[in-house]
């Protein structure tokens, strides 16, 4: 793949002009230096930021959406926080699905519970509901709202629809709040980076493939980070529409912000054929548009992938990994047992090799990934007159929606799967956060879905066990499983897949999903289950701020699923306060009785005792800062743990994994680089401060970071803070340390020096 990156030109949306060849455009008049200057405007992504901002400010936007979702692992964080900010009806449409917590697995009622309070909730504030087992919530989204020209937020990090002309972000549920509120979504206006893309991909590559092969070429280095990834060029008239949905939902995976695709014809036709041609419109580059970077993409040459543990990125050709199975296996092994070290465990894959090739123990077609029409008539194709055996391997597949099953049943779809010996199963993102297939102890599955982080498949290292996931496309997984579990690429199937006509049956959605939306009833009683409780009191920032090391992870990139596991935990979403003590779980077994220490000091404090004179420990502290002359002061000191860690934050927009943190005292992360944008909105949402560390230096677990002066820099508009890291065995002078909070607007400042959004809001209506 080819990386620009001092930007280029796109001129009549097929030929690149890089940045250092511009004089060329202005050659005989062709286009003005003015035409140049005004270029950015040309993008596709400019004319929907627009359209959807409402300032004056194209740098500063303060973005309104025109619809929310989420699913039951993150709706009751929305609606349990906009009812806490006083919310009295959705103003925009706000799908919520049940596509995550479906299945009563731990917890008895727990999962029903939240369903019927999310319901209560959606005839209360007018919302729209979406049964468990209808859909998975971005195969919904994309057959029921996403359209040309619109945005779409989401509480989940693969809320993607760029393929259908939409520009979808997923984030944290404080800010769909802020919309439900009326409020902005703001962010400095994003680089755009052109995914131009060009050729056909050959015979047995499916879209899984074409998003690995970018993915392990853009993640390491951060080339679209926190960016819009805008896709052009004459490649993508060789991808049905399928296909490029599979490839945008895995954008996520690269760390870009939110996507958008060129759309012709077959977009038109597969919007008709869900019954909304109205919501097609014909988006294209202008004549000449300018592009912060470059990546090229020629799909003629990827070939099938497979992405090892424990990332997305961590991908090779299935030839590659064939030919050097051995050696690629040897080295993903050390990379996976050093992440694995504080439980003990090792990773073991080479035992998997069988005369020399790899044997895989499961697969699994899933989600809004893998679970679509086309992915999984093509797989149905390579398996027929097949067979998966009756050994270990086993292959489960989930279509992405009833509409989508009854078409997989009614075009004889289901039967060469069955036949074959796969399971088939109603739409459920379980399997893609480790609530459903969870494989055996050592266990090694191959899955089309969206991600392989440690732990994600459902095993649970601190009880000894340790499985993982590689990630493959459907079509391979199909060949795979047809050879009884031995690693095989599609392309290696001769065979021809069939053409289908979709046919899109309406009725399904219109007999069970509710939809209040505009017809909110504001006397309906929202039923709580008895692990549904209210959040709990977040306390205000105090002038200064005492924070003590609960953690210090040294990985290169810490997830959203080390910092709270998605499976074993997702069942308590409703009850902070037991959901927190699966904080790090996963990754540090000690922290959250760390956290919890260090709580019980603040907690005492805010009933008025002064905890650096009754504590042994902080008393100490207390007298070391004096005795240095530094202007320490108990009374204007507030007490929390800080979470140090290098890249935190990649992979799920869950915001949970800043408010397990929060509930146990914590007030602070400090890292060298946060891995989203999603995960640092969410810190400061909940009052975390998101620190990133100026001067390099490192600490220690259980050591003391004092900050004075904190509540004063969040009242200016400063951003960096001298604080001060007393030694572990006071014999030795605190040290100073540079400290930064980077760039936050005014409402971020005042969200955090009133401990968190909710109290944001509770004051501002108070003094409204």
């Amino acid at each position: 793949m080819r990386k620009e990156y001092d930007g280029v030109y796109l001129v009549d949306g097929e030929k690149i002009v890089c940045d250092k060849d511009s004089e060329f455009l202005t050659a005989g008049g062709r286009f003005s230096k003015q035409e140049l200057e005004m270029a950015v405007q040309g993008t596709m992504a400019w004319s929907i930021l627009k359209a959807h901002n409402t300032s004056s400010d194209m740098e500063n936007l303060k973005l309104k959406f025109d619809a929310l979702v989420s699913h039951d692992m993150t709706y009751m964080g929305v609606l349990q926080t906009a009812i806490a900010c006083g919310v009295e009806e959705f103003s925009i449409p706000f799908v919520l699905t049940n596509c995550h917590n479906s299945l009563c697995t731990m917890g008895g009622t727990l999962n029903e519970d939240d369903h019927l309070f999310g319901m209560g909730a959606v005839k209360k504030y007018g919302g729209i509901m979406v049964p468990a087992h209808q859909a998975v919530l971005h195969q919904y989204i994309r057959e029921q709202l996403a359209g040309g020209g619109k945005m779409i937020l989401g509480a989940d990090s693969h809320t993607r629809y760029g393929a259908l002309g939409t520009m979808a972000i997923g984030e944290g549920a404080g800010e769909l709040v802020k919309q439900l509120l009326l409020k902005t979504y703001d962010i400095i206006r994003p680089p755009v980076v052109l995914v131009y893309m060009k050729g056909a991909p050959v015979t047995g590559v499916g879209p899984q493939d074409v998003a690995l092969d970018i993915i392990r070429n853009v993640f390491k280095d951060g080339f679209v980070k926190n960016r819009i990834m805008e896709f052009a060029g004459p490649g993508i008239a060789n991808l049905s529409v399928d296909f490029r949905n599979g490839i945008d939902v895995m954008t996520t995976e690269s760390s870009c912000v939110s996507t958008i695709w060129q759309t012709d014809d077959d977009v038109r036709e597969w919007l008709r054929i869900h019954g909304r041609e109205r919501d097609y419109k014909l988006i294209r580059p202008a004549r000449l548009a300018h592009y912060d970077y470059l990546l090229e993409v020629d799909l003629g040459k990827i070939r099938p992938m497979i992405a090892l543990p424990f990332h997305p990125s961590n991908a090779y050709t299935i030839e590659e990994l064939n030919e050097n199975t051995d050696d690629i296996l040897n080295l993903t092994e050390k990379r996976c047992s050093e992440q694995m070290k504080e439980f003990g465990l090792k990773m073991d894959l080479r035992s998997k090799i069988e005369n020399g090739r790899l044997r895989v123990d499961q697969g699994v077609i899933a989600g809004c990934a893998g679970g679509i029409f086309e992915n999984i008539s093509k797989a149905a194709d390579i398996l027929k007159g097949k067979s998966i055996g009756n050994d270990v391997f086993q292959l489960n597949i989930y279509p992405a929606s009833q509409p989508v099953f009854q078409e997989v049943v009614e075009k004889g779809i289901a039967s060469k799967l069955l036949e074959a010996g796969a399971n088939l199963r109603s739409a459920f993102c379980g399997p893609c956060f480790g609530a459903g297939d969870v494989p055996f102890n050592g266990g090694f599955s191959i899955r089309h879905t969206t991600r392989n982080f440690s732990n994600r498949e459902g095993s649970r290292p601190k009880n000894g066990q340790l499985a993982s996931v590689a990630l493959m496309d459907a079509l391979s997984i199909a060949a795979t499983a047809g050879n009884k579990g031995f690693l095989t690429p599609a392309t290696d199937w001769d065979g021809a897949y069939t053409k289908y006509r979709y046919y899109f049956n309406p009725k399904l959605y219109e007999n069970r999903v509710l939809n209040c939306f505009g017809k909110a009833d504001g006397s309906v009683e929202l039923i709580k289950g008895p692990n549904i409780k209210d959040i709990p009191e977040i306390p205000a920032l105090n002038d200064d701020l005492l924070l003590k090391v609960s953690a210090v992870l040294d990985d290169p990139v810490t997830t959203t699923d080390e910092l709270i596991p998605g499976g074993e935990s997702s069942s308590y979403r409703s009850n902070l306060l037991k959901l927190a003590e699966y904080t790090l779980s996963a990754r540090e077994p000690q922290y959250v009785s760390r956290c919890k220490a260090v709580k019980k000091w603040e907690d005492a404090r805010l009933v008025g005792t002064n905890p650096f004179e009754t504590d042994g420990v902080l008393k100490e502290v207390g007298a070391c800062l004096t005795a240095y002359g530094l202007p320490f002061k108990a009374e204007k000191t507030c007490i929390g743990s800080v979470l140090c860690s290098q890249k935190p934050g990649d992979g799920s927009a869950r915001e949970y994994a800043a408010t397990c943190q929060r509930v146990i005292g914590g007030w602070a992360n400090i890292c060298r680089e946060y891995a989203t944008k999603r995960y640092r909105s969410n810190l400061i949402n909940w009052g975390i401060l998101p620190f990133t560390n100026v001067d390099g230096a490192e600490f220690e677990t259980e050591s003391f970071i004092w900050i004075p002066g904190i509540r004063r820099l969040l009242e200016s508009e400063e951003s960096e803070i001298e604080a001060y890291v007393l030694p572990k065995n006071g014999e030795q002078s605190p040290h100073k340390v540079m400290l930064s909070l980077g760039y936050l607007n005014r409402m971020e400042r005042k969200i955090l020096r009133e401990g968190c959004l909710i109290n944001f809001y509770r004051r501002e209506k108070c003094e409204g």
